[in-house]
């Protein structure tokens, strides 16, 4: 009995073991197939680019065509997944809240998936005055997840292309 006892021990010992040095994520992406550290890819400069609340997805809005060739009065967004791949077929569904006021309205722009993670919007109007938050959620299959950009604040505050943690 005493060796079955030293057995068991010692399995469990080895699987304490086993267990503490397996390496860690900084960013838990296990629901989306991910491991390791998750890093997203910015692609233009005067772009807005923020990563979603639990890190499924980035979001860049592409609010010009100085850079890219997107039209007039339309907007592009660039959708990578927690793997920094490109996200085509998802579900883009739109929040705009005036921060002064307190409504909320849902806008319904046209949305054109062209592949390779970009999708063109139209009727999405960010030019309007005052303060107001833009909640963008993004689905694709059973992976829902937000990003939220304060205008006029967000306009300010870009950050350069490159690659960047959650």
């Amino acid at each position: 009995m005493k060796t079955f006892t030293s057995y068991v021990i010692t399995c469990l010992i080895m699987a304490l073991v086993m267990i503490a040095a397996a390496p860690s994520s900084s960013a838990d992406n296990s629901l989306f197939g991910g491991k390791g550290k998750t890093i997203f890819t910015k692609h233009f400069q005067n772009t807005l680019f923020d990563v979603t609340q639990h890190a499924a997805y980035s979001v860049e809005i592409l609010l010009d065509d100085k850079e890219y060739d997107i039209g007039k009065n339309v907007v592009g967004i660039v959708i990578h997944n927690a793997r920094d791949e490109d996200v085509s077929g998802a579900e883009i569904t739109f929040v705009l809240k005036d921060l002064v006021s307190g409504e909320s309205s849902t806008p319904t722009p046209t949305v054109t998936d062209k592949h390779n993670g970009l999708y063109i919007v139209s009727g999405l109007d960010l030019e309007k005055e005052g303060k107001r938050e833009l909640l963008i959620t993004v689905k694709k299959g059973r992976v829902a997840d937000t990003v939220k950009f304060v205008l006029p604040d967000a306009l300010k505050d870009r950050v350069p292309k490159g690659r960047y943690s959650p």
